[in-house]
């Protein structure tokens, strides 16, 4: 695979990277929830790209990503339910689904021939600057193959993906899992993921929550849906009390049994956020070829803590 150049944030890469999506390229960004592989959302040949080059199924729709409320607006139909949440929560890891507007922009196959359309505004300086130097949407899913560890550094995507023009260095990612998914496209919302604004924040806003509808099978009305998701090669094994000696162990807290063959510890002062931040960069570490599995240590619900463990979860998954 063909190493895809790793760009420093400044002002002239910037413009670079601008002028690379406007002519229909890929290049990965960083934003503070994980990198995005960024596409033009209204290039048809672009969006194509992103799934070709992620291996993504079309029928799971991507996240278009918007530099100010403006351009949401042209995008979808904002309620007075998405009113409140953008108000409050953008820019910020929070992604809307909403129903398209009859003049949209975005290309179809952005929302998998669906009649909604998923935005978000990222609240990141590099990602808004280029959204901004853009001047139309960005559809930007993960910047990794389709149901992999997400990335968290420029060297994370740099190592999993070629086929993209840049990526742009912004250094780890701030929360280190993907947004929360709340659809807004039906009479109640619904919670479709959890993610980096936890779900009783939005609750306070808009009222309960419904549980997202439907499985992983068939057109997906939010990303990350996938069954099997954010996997290491190595078999995970959840809420684990004990270790076998030819085990990784993923810990959380200060009581992390010993005898484990390599062990990293989310946050050993029990800290959620510290914990979502570390959570993909050390499953990449403790994925290696001679440890027969990763035991990871139970992760309370509250917080953040719903987000890592919905991605533990998938990422334990057997099958595809």
């Amino acid at each position: 695979m063909e190493r895809t150049p790793i760009l420093d944030a400044g002002p002239e890469n910037l413009a670079r990277a601008a002028r690379l999506l406007r002519a229909g390229r890929l290049v990965a960004l960083p934003t503070e929830t994980v990198y995005g592989l960024a596409g033009d959302a209204t290039n048809r040949g672009a969006v194509r790209a992103i799934y070709r080059v992620k291996k993504r199924p079309f029928d799971n729709p991507l996240i278009v990503h918007v530099a100010d409320i403006d351009a949401a607006r042209e995008l979808a139909a904002l309620d007075d339910r998405a009113e409140r949440l953008i108000e409050a929560l953008w820019p910020g890891p929070l992604t809307l689904v909403l129903r398209r507007a009859p003049s949209c922009p975005a290309v179809a196959e952005v929302s998998a021939g669906l009649a909604t359309v998923a935005v978000r505004m990222p609240d990141h300086g590099i990602a808004l600057a280029v959204l901004a130097a853009v001047g139309r949407p960005v559809a930007a899913p993960s910047a990794n193959p389709a149901a992999a560890v997400s990335p968290t550094t420029a060297r994370h995507v740099a190592d999993q993906l070629g086929g993209i023009a840049a990526i742009l260095d912004g250094g780890p990612c701030r929360i280190g899992v993907e947004s929360t998914v709340v659809g807004l496209h039906g009479r109640r919302a619904a919670l479709l993921r959890p993610g980096g604004v936890p779900r009783a924040a939005i609750e306070r806003l808009i009222g309960p929550l419904a549980a997202a509808p439907g499985g992983a099978e068939g057109p997906q009305r939010s990303p990350g849906r996938l069954g099997r998701h954010y996997a290491p090669s190595r078999p995970l094994r959840l809420d684990a009390a004990e270790v076998a000696a030819d085990e990784a162990l993923l810990a959380f807290g200060a009581n992390a049994p010993a005898g484990a063959a390599m062990c990293r510890n989310l946050s050993a002062a029990g800290d959620l956020d510290e914990a979502a931040r570390n959570l993909f960069a050390m499953l990449r570490e403790l994925d290696r070829p001679d440890v027969a599995a990763i035991a990871v240590m139970p992760i309370p619900e509250a917080g953040l803590g719903a987000a890592i463990n919905d991605r533990l979860r998938r990422a334990a998954t057997a099958g595809g």
